[in-house]
């Protein structure tokens, strides 16, 4: 979108070195800028964060940056466009800032809506910045996938032997997993009653959940898959449905135009959501302590208590509403 109407800038995009491979590639970031941000969590005062990112600051000031725009609202992003060299920095405002403590870095400030998707606050602040129409994005965000990707993309979906359906049990917070055995059991349904092939999709680090939901899985037609993240993205793109919490793959899932059916507890789906107005989000409206919750551990962690078979009826609503 800043490409279409400033085809001539530099656009560079400074992102956490384990994500990177989703940016690979894409037509519209000119220069992949690739950080450990790993080494900024953990409560750090600002200076430590400092002297952290410093370590990394010959990357980010290669591209001799004129604006910085901070889509994140974090500490450590703020921090990241202070050290870019950039001598105008934006970001939200304090209201609309995850950590408030971030203003003091920016030289300019956009106040938006406060209860606004994810995605068209950070339009809005792009318009802010540049002044531009930023309101129209390819749904795809640019992801391409390489001719390996797609190669191995048609193998997975070729092993799943029929129309399949996506399950994804990981998270990055504990409290945003809905349970690991109930996408088993889940799997059951798929397979027993809509007759689709259901497969939980792995990444690094998820196998005791895959484990679990593997054990808790009766059919015996429960399948799993391990992709490359572009990898995914190509076979979400053939996928009858995908259903899972606020996690990176989701997101994924829905640029590839996959129907998503979304388990929310902490986050909200009006925020960190899809955009398309057919996705389903399923979550407790019935409990109170949801409200700007956002709790990486809970001791009353009930949002995530949400039935198999509540869960299954709204799989079959999107599923009825799909296009094509």
């Amino acid at each position: 979108m800043i490409k279409k109407h400033l085809p001539e800038a530099t656009l560079g995009w400074a992102v956490e070195e384990r994500f990177a491979e989703i940016i690979e590639g894409n037509p519209f970031v000119d220069m992949l800028i690739r950080l450990d941000t790993r080494s900024l969590r953990g409560g750090k005062v600002i200076d430590e964060i400092f002297l952290d990112i410093a370590r990394q600051s010959k990357e980010l000031r290669r591209g001799e940056w004129e604006i910085a725009i901070d889509l994140q609202g974090l500490l450590k992003s703020a921090t990241i466009a202070r050290i870019s060299g950039a001598k105008k920095r934006w970001g939200f405002s304090k209201s609309g800032l995850r950590e408030p403590a971030a203003r003091v870095l920016y030289t300019d400030t956009a106040k938006l809506p406060e209860r606004q998707n994810i995605i068209e606050k950070n339009l809005g602040l792009v318009r802010a910045v540049l002044g531009i129409d930023a309101t129209e994005v390819p749904l795809d965000y640019g992801i391409t996938p390489s001719e390996g990707d797609i190669r191995e993309a048609k193998a997975a979906v070729e092993s799943f032997g029929g129309p399949f359906v996506l399950l994804n049990p990981a998270g990055g917070w504990v409290t945003k997993l809905w349970h690991a055995e109930k996408y088993g059991q889940l799997a059951d349904r798929i397979a027993d009653e809509l007759g689709l092939v259901p497969v939980i999709s792995a990444g690094p680090g998820d196998a005791e959940l895959v484990e679990r939901a593997v054990a808790a899985s009766v059919s015996g037609k429960l399948k799993t898959i391990e992709l490359p993240l572009k990898a995914f993205y190509e076979t979400a793109r053939h996928a009858a449905a995908y259903i899972g919490g606020d996690t990176g793959p989701t997101h994924i899932a829905a640029a590839a135009g996959t129907p998503i059916v979304g388990i929310f507890g902490p986050t909200e789906w009006w925020r960190n959501g899809t955009l398309n107005p057919d996705d389903i989000c399923v979550e407790r409206t019935d409990i109170g302590c949801r409200v700007d919750c956002h709790r990486r551990t809970c001791g009353n962690w009930i949002c995530m208590d949400i039935s198999v078979d509540t869960v299954f009826t709204e799989l079959r609503r999107r599923l009825a509403t799909r296009s094509g």
